[in-house]
């Protein structure tokens, strides 16, 4: 049975629908992850979800623990990962309320950990395209089938926060061209490829950023308001496309499944066996 991860974003704190339902209390080499792990079935498709932020909202965007996060998933059998994001759009035609699957990412974020290697081991994975195509086509299918308003490719920018942007930063990044701005995506997206799983961001646009003259400033107000008027849309998407997914992912071949075969570049007798055994759950396959 394939497992799927699922990331909370703001506003998805808990799955509807789920049968099952266990607890879990992980520790990773990398501490706890946000809140405990709940695992469960939904017809017949074997999940495991965490709230990025913590139920009740706990964790600032700097505070989450994104490598024990991409860790437990991994540590609990999870091939794949949707990550669902709350974003500000940075384009006039990518509206509040619509979903964007982004392609491309850039990482303006400081001072996060943004790797499971070191301390006597080194990797370096190839992120050039950081989302698994597969995973992504499989997610825009079904939310057309829900009839849902969503662009199919996009680029996120990725900011520190928690403070949303001056007027001066998001002038400079619309002149960039990127289409929607977060401030989770990353390091989350490159652990996620670290890894080895299928990754996808499924972003649901809240506000227009504080760019557009015609709409107010972004507000913790209006993303809330925007993100509860969606919940229903975010629940209908995740129920069509999570039963679906494991069997539509079956073989599919990608980079995403061996993106350590040539990254890691340490010699394997100079490797600490204390780190090859914390990494197992990640690289234990090529230190059999």
């Amino acid at each position: 049975m394939t497992t799927i991860g699922i990331i909370g974003g703001s506003g998805v704190y808990a799955l509807d629908g789920l049968e099952n339902i266990q607890e879990h209390t992980v520790d990773t080499p990398f501490g706890a992850p946000s809140d405990a792990v709940i695992t469960g079935e939904l017809d017949g498709t074997q999940l495991v979800f965490i709230p990025r932020h913590g139920r009740g909202h706990r964790l600032t965007p700097s505070e989450v623990p994104f490598r024990a996060n991409i860790f437990a998933l991994k540590q609990l059998g999870a091939e794949m990962v949707v990550s669902v994001s709350a974003v500000g759009s940075m384009k006039e035609d990518i509206v509040p309320g619509h979903f964007v699957i982004p392609n491309q990412y850039i990482d303006r974020t400081m001072g996060r950990q943004q790797t499971f290697f070191g301390n006597g081991i080194v990797a370096h994975v190839s992120a050039a395209n950081p989302m698994c195509p597969h995973l992504a086509s499989h997610l825009a299918d079904s939310i057309e089938a829900c009839d849902v308003s969503f662009h199919k490719s996009g680029t996120y920018i990725c900011m520190e926060g928690p403070a949303f942007s001056t007027r001066g930063e998001s002038l400079m990044y619309r002149q960039w061209g990127v289409d929607i701005i977060g401030m989770t995506a990353m390091p989350e997206a490159k652990l996620a490829r670290e890894a080895e799983l299928h990754y996808a961001t499924l972003a649901l646009v809240t506000d227009y950023d504080c760019w557009h003259e015609g709409h107010d400033d972004v507000s913790v107000e209006a993303v809330i308001q925007t993100l509860t008027n969606n919940t229903a849309n975010v629940k209908k998407v995740l129920g069509h496309a999570l039963p679906q997914l494991g069997k539509k992912m079956e073989g599919a071949e990608c980079e995403c499944t061996s993106a350590l075969q040539y990254a890691i570049m340490t010699d394997p007798a100079l490797i600490p066996e204390e780190r090859k055994e914390a990494l197992k759950p990640i690289i234990g396959k090529y230190f059999s």
